[in-house]
């Protein structure tokens, strides 16, 4: 018998596993129940990992870092006030500033703060912002990341997440999405010296740390969506830099994913064409319009899927014959089994019913053997 690392290593090099990993993300549940005093009695005093064990299902080990990044000649102030925290980037071309708000709701989920006030609000806040660019450093944490990948150990693979890709981390993180679509048309000059700023020092700086650590699943993008990055915008600023960026992690022996727990109906062929090998938390019907039976049309097992169980499914207004049946179409969908992992997409959430993970977790081991029948 496989262990959970050893189905996932199989997989990312195009080999069968003994049977489907089944690795859920529970951290959300965990921290909101610990937080709340309402964990399960039989779990009062267990850690993570070992409900985890008992539950069947692999470790999602999302937390491993291989960097860390400093910033020279910038200034960081951060003020709190109430709910809202800003932080002020301080440099010798100007200030720019960010406002995070939390919530009572966010808080009790064990859940960050929510990003009200982008850094970019004004043309001249691309000067400062590529300043910060140019004088962020990056330096290897490759002992600390060994210490976190022994700790998972048999139980999973670590996936290690490092910067967003630069055009879709500009438009999310930098400006927001109507902002900066507005702001391409209005100073295109601006936001193309960004791009090609932050694409500069990423294969400077951060690739050779990313590429030479002992990481073998990386995470670089996350969120990509039909509606905010139409394939029309991809093929223009991002194919081309994540093709690059797949095909150097190729060559030092590592797997690239994508977030995907967005709609990504309408741009499949552009995260195939990416050089992509995996997409995680691939969100799919009732949550969007992607189904797993269009994804494997689009991809074959040219493209590893991680996930399958969209969240509601396991909330309790869903109906348990409704559960059933469309685990069972699942399963038919993703036979023989090939380039998949069974996940929950994208969290399992406080409200998540955890006799369905159970369930999931016989159907596993009846149904989830290689290959799977259809």
């Amino acid at each position: 018998m496989m262990t959970e690392r050893e189905r996932q290593i199989a997989i990312l090099e195009g080999r069968s596993p003994d049977r489907i990993p089944w690795i859920p993300r529970m951290e959300i549940w965990y921290t909101a129940h610990r937080l709340a005093g309402t964990l399960p009695p039989e779990y009062q005093e267990l850690r993570l990992s070992e409900i985890q064990k008992d539950l069947g299902i692999g470790a999602s080990a999302r937390t491993g870092r291989v960097y860390t990044k400093r910033l020279r000649g910038v200034d960081v102030v951060t003020r709190l006030d109430g709910m809202f925290s800003t932080t002020e980037y301080r440099t010798p071309v100007g200030m720019v500033s960010e406002t995070f708000q939390r919530t009572v709701d966010l808080d009790k989920a064990g859940i960050q703060g929510l990003m009200m006030k982008k850094l970019i609000k004004r043309p001249e806040d691309y000067e400062t912002v590529m300043y910060i660019c140019e004088n962020t450093e990056y330096y290897p944490a490759y002992e600390e990341f060994e210490a976190y990948d022994r700790d998972i150990g048999d139980r999973g693979l670590p996936m290690v997440a490092i910067e967003d890709v630069p055009f879709h981390d500009w438009l999310g993180n930098l400006t927001g999405y109507d902002k900066g679509y507005y702001d391409l048309m209005d100073f295109p000059d601006k936001v193309e010296r960004l791009l090609e700023t932050m694409t500069q020092v990423y294969k400077e700086r951060l690739w050779p740390v990313v590429g030479n650590s002992s990481a073998r699943l990386i995470l670089h993008g996350a969120h990509f969506a039909t509606q905010t990055t139409p394939a029309s915008f991809y093929d223009q600023y991002m194919t081309s830099y994540i093709r690059e960026f797949t095909d150097y992690m190729h060559e030092h022996g590592k797997s690239v994913t994508q977030h995907a727990d967005n709609d990504t109906s309408g741009i499949m062929d552009q995260l195939l064409a990416s050089g992509y090998d995996m997409q995680e938390c691939f969100v799919t019907a009732p949550m969007v319009e992607a189904t797993i039976e269009m994804a494997r049309e689009k991809w074959g097992d040219k493209m590893i899927i991680f996930g399958g169980v969209p969240s509601v499914m396991l909330e309790d207004d869903v109906s348990d014959a409704d559960f059933e049946q469309y685990m069972e179409n699942l399963f038919k969908a993703i036979a023989p089994g090939d380039a998949f992992f069974l996940g929950v997409s994208d969290n399992v959430m406080p409200s998540s019913m955890l006799s369905r993970i159970r369930r999931i977790t016989e159907m596993v081991e009846e149904m989830g053997k290689y290959p799977i029948a259809a």
